[in-house]
């Protein structure tokens, strides 16, 4: 299969290595500036102790040159989701002429947003699971190798899934998109707003009893808005994510707590999650609307309350308009806690 790769962060550096380094045809959309870079350098993957060099078959400045220049089978996003609009906006030129779109980014909105350029049917979900850590442009380590997963129900999911299997990736094919990828944001919301919040590592937050209540009522949110929507939870490749669910639904707070700061130290280690990288480098832009910002909306069309993340989704999205405010909240758990409404904070044991 021919590839397309918008970006080559972290994700798309990894994926589209990974299919090249197996044979495939992989091209690569990226800014102006950095075509030519791709182009000379090719990809470094580092994977389990050894790095490579992949060279990259094309790389193009827009998805209008790659197209009038070549065909492909599969469109791969590995953008941020905060990417996703300007994205569609430079494809709606070209729909009609399009092929299938494979959206490998967080969150459970950008596929309805993609299917406005592919067309309704035309994008394939899918999510990765592997850890993956960005050295430069076209250059990453793969930290903890889990692996990807992709819906199933598109006549091309069989053949992507085989030939990221192929490559290495352990891939997986889903029935259910909607569990996929809410599952994947459910382990996407573990320690990461709160996280950036507080300039706190993960395991800090999970150290802290009172934050341990907070964090917990914020993932028990996200499962009653599943739950409400008829989306189950599912397990993804490397992930126990139903274990996840049943110890913060229904184990009392020593063993939850045990568990869920096993998965944090599991997940990352002592690495700091994304929102906290997007905050603190002042990017301007996070992708808290897409995680806890999803959840809060999809709880209102649902009627599902969901205060705990909408306070964190408000927050950092604040701080990430005017990054000055940060020192209000910086190491200051209780100046976040107190920001819930007193009701809020009774309910979940904090008053």
């Amino acid at each position: 299969m021919r590839y397309l790769f918008f970006g080559a962060g972290a994700i798309g550096t990894y994926i589209g290595g990974s299919l090249a380094r197996a044979g495939e045809t992989v091209a690569f959309i990226e800014q102006p500036g950095m075509v030519a870079a791709l182009r000379a350098d090719g990809l470094q993957l580092t994977l389990e102790g050894r790095t490579e060099r992949i060279p990259v078959a094309a790389a193009f400045a827009s998805a209008g040159d790659a197209l009038a220049a070549e065909s492909f089978d599969l469109v791969a996003f590995a953008l941020k989701s905060y990417d996703t609009a300007a994205a569609v906006s430079t494809l709606m030129p070209l729909r009609g002429k399009l092929p299938a779109a494979l959206c490998l980014q967080n969150g459970v909105e950008n596929e309805a947003m993609l299917e406005t350029a592919f067309g309704p049917g035309n994008v394939i979900a899918g999510s990765v699971t592997s850890a993956v850590g960005r050295n430069r442009l076209g250059s990453i380590t793969l930290e903890r190798k889990r692996g990807v997963a992709i819906a199933a129900g598109h006549a091309l999911s069989p053949a992507a899934a085989a030939a990221f299997r192929r490559a290495g990736l352990n891939a997986r094919l889903y029935p259910s998109a909607p569990s996929m990828k809410w599952s994947k944001m459910l382990t996407n919301l573990i320690a990461n707003a709160s996280a950036a919040i507080l300039a706190w590592a993960p395991a800090a937050i999970y150290a802290d009893p009172r934050l341990f209540l907070f964090e917990r009522e914020m993932l028990r949110e996200c499962l009653r808005v599943m739950r409400a929507g008829g989306i189950g939870v599912t397990d993804l490749p490397g992930t126990p994510v139903r274990a996840l669910a049943l110890a913060c639904e229904r184990l009392p707070d020593t063993p939850a707590r045990l568990i869920l700061s096993r998965a944090v130290g599991g997940g990352r280690g002592g690495k700091m999650p994304s929102l906290f990288l997007d905050l603190q480098a002042k990017r301007g832009r996070s992708e808290v609307d897409w995680l806890n910002g999803a959840v809060v909306r999809t709880g209102r069309r649902l009627g599902v309350p969901t205060p705990v993340n909408a306070l964190l989704a408000g927050v950092l999205q604040d701080l990430t308009e005017r990054p000055e405010k940060w020192d209000f909240y910086r190491e200051k758990p209780d100046k976040l806690i107190a920001t819930l409404s007193a009701a809020d904070r009774g309910r979940i044991g904090l008053a």
